[in-house]
């Protein structure tokens, strides 16, 4: 049983050990690259997470099919079902979590969509009338297709090129999805603990991209920077009836650390030295889950094989 426990214990302390790179990698990536790798990492460490506990709560089934009898494996291995046994605990507190996490979700889209009620519809742009500045990308949702989601408040607090970055920005989160991003980290860290900092970290990378899209759709860093900056502070001085069904607001994440990336020159494109560390780091979790998942089976394997000798004399 030792293999298998070794093999356990490296599944569960690898998120803790991962996180911490994954993260100092992401600060290392253009916006887009450090996205995909938080967002990559995420899902592959929480999937090796349930691939072991799975295999963990298999271990009865599999002695079942060498034809052991469970006493006679108990008496002579006592900690395969307790660990069996945790293992299909820990499951069904993550299926919970899990579950919880995708309710949440769909009760922030719910409240953020009946926020629009009383919208005006201009293109792919809503616009609610109110004095709060407020401005939000709002995905799709039972049917209804994505919007921007902006208030009169926040139009009246900008010019009309800052309005142009604004709208950019938060296109660019519906033109990349990035609600799925934060779901799936959201979702994974719902399975390990120590993924919570990669859900955390994710807010300004996703940030950060859509703030470049924005400054190259109007060609000028300055006055996107500018724009963002006015935006947030905006909305950060109102009293913040939106802020808790916003799922992507422009007021997201460190603005200052935001507003000074867009004063310096743009970050390096997905080809050189970007790509190859993000390709680098995603390689390293998918190897480092496929040795988990191929020791695990090992010492599985070799530990049914062996009981079946030490119990039936074969």
């Amino acid at each position: 049983m030792t293999p298998v426990l070794v093999v356990v214990a490296l599944a569960v302390l690898l998120p803790w050990g991962a996180v911490p790179a994954a993260s100092r990698l992401s600060r290392l990536l253009a916006p887009r690259e450090a996205a995909l790798a938080l967002a990559g990492a995420a899902v592959l460490l929480a999937g090796g997470t349930v691939a072991v506990l799975v295999a963990l709560l298999h271990v009865p089934f599999l002695a079942g099919l060498e034809q052991l009898p469970l006493t006679g494996v108990a008496t002579h291995w006592p900690a395969v079902l307790p660990v069996a046994g945790v293992a299909g605990v820990l499951l069904v507190v993550q299926a919970v979590r899990l579950v919880r996490a995708a309710r949440r979700h769909r009760a922030l889209l719910s409240r953020a969509w009946q926020l629009t009620g009383g919208a005006r519809a201009e293109g792919d742009v809503l616009i609610v009338p109110g004095a709060e500045a407020e401005a939000f990308a709002l995905p799709s949702h039972r049917g209804r297709a994505g919007r921007v989601v902006v208030t009169e408040g926040m139009l009246e607090t900008l010019e009309a090129s800052e309005r142009a970055v604004l709208l950019a920005h938060e296109r660019a989160h519906l033109q990349g999805r990035h609600h799925l991003f934060s779901a799936a980290a959201d979702l994974a860290a719902a399975v390990h603990p120590a993924l919570a900092r990669l859900r955390t970290g994710l807010e300004f990378p996703l940030e950060r991209w859509a703030d470049e899209a924005a400054a190259r759709s109007v060609s000028d860093r300055r006055l996107a920077a500018t724009a963002i900056a006015r935006a947030a502070l905006a909305g950060a001085a109102g009293p913040g009836g939106h802020g808790a069904a916003r799922p992507l607001s422009v007021s997201t994440g460190p603005v200052p650390l935001r507003v000074q990336a867009l004063l310096a020159p743009a970050p390096a494109g997905p080809e050189g030295r970007s790509s190859r560390l993000a390709v680098a780091g995603l390689l390293a979790a998918v190897v480092a889950s496929a040795v988990l998942a191929l020791g695990l089976a090992y010492g599985l394997h070799e530990y049914v094989e062996y009981a079946a000798e030490a119990l039936t004399g074969r």
